[in-house]
């Protein structure tokens, strides 16, 4: 009898229940509040989405120099400056023009556009944070395995997606190996734009090369197992559904229907 085995048992950071989530129950939980970000139009509601957010990857994942960077810097920043952008875009003519916020020659940047402009901004950075609760705790393999086995996706799809998709490191790699041995014989030497075209010139070819060597001894190896050879395979890394996943899912659906009602009517202009 094949064993169930749970790869959740935090490794990555324990204490962080992010981790010990099927990788769908962290896609399926922010999807609801996904959709309603799209058709919002006040400040309120994306605000309580993305502290929302905040929460959860604070609480829920390892905290790291680059999530704090991601969620201190660039989020902010990035919201502020979509907003400032969205601002001076948005047409005058369709704002409440009750407030003149600047004011240069003839053009006049008035209060409703500002309001406008930053509520999508923030609603672009919520969006993003509640997609990083899956995408900063979640990695390629397990998603496959868990969209094979709850979501009936055939293996044939899954695994292979999942070998196109291991097919970029090891680009990278073999990227870095050209770059080393062009660097040992002086290949290509010297600056300016057309000694990098040159560089770049001659990675190509053995690049080519090497991928395709690799993508032959990637099919080899799945004709070895006899990959496709039959509708269902056995698994040797079983991703369960658990309880903890159906909790965690209806907690995130039921704060979202809370802050829908709170934060209801929004202002649609």
């Amino acid at each position: 009898m094949t064993a169930v085995v749970d790869p959740y048992v935090s490794v990555h950071a324990p204490g962080r229940f992010l981790y010990a989530l099927n990788p769908l129950a962290k896609f399926a939980a922010p999807v609801p509040a996904i959709v309603l970000l799209v058709f919002v139009r006040d400040l309120a509601t994306p605000l309580a989405f993305l502290a929302l957010a905040y929460v959860v990857l604070l609480i829920g994942a390892r905290v790291t120099p680059r999530l704090l960077a991601l969620l201190v810097v660039a989020l902010p920043v990035a919201a502020a400056v979509l907003g400032l952008s969205m601002s001076l875009w948005t047409d005058a003519d369709r704002v409440d023009r009750s407030v003149a916020v600047a004011q240069l020659g003839a053009w006049t940047l008035y209060g409703g556009a500002v309001e406008i402009g930053f509520a999508t901004g923030l609603r672009l950075a919520a969006i993003v944070a509640l997609s990083l609760l899956a995408g900063l705790t979640t990695n390629g393999p397990d998603l496959v395995r868990a969209s094979v086995q709850q979501l009936r996706v055939p293996y044939r799809i899954g695994y292979t997606a999942l070998a196109a998709f291991r097919f970029v490191p090891r680009f990278g790699h073999e990227l870095d190996v050209i770059r080393q041995a062009h660097r040992v014989r002086g290949a290509h030497g010297g600056r300016g734009p057309f000694a990098a075209l040159a560089r770049w010139w001659g990675y190509i070819v053995p690049l080519l090369a090497g991928a395709i060597r690799h993508a032959e001894r990637v099919a080899l190896a799945m004709d070895a197992r006899a990959f496709g050879a039959h509708a269902e395979r056995t698994e040797r890394h079983l991703v369960p559904w658990r309880r903890r996943d159906t909790v965690f899912v209806a907690l995130m659906w039921a704060v979202t229907i809370v802050i829908a009602w709170f934060f209801f009517p929004w202002t649609l202009r």
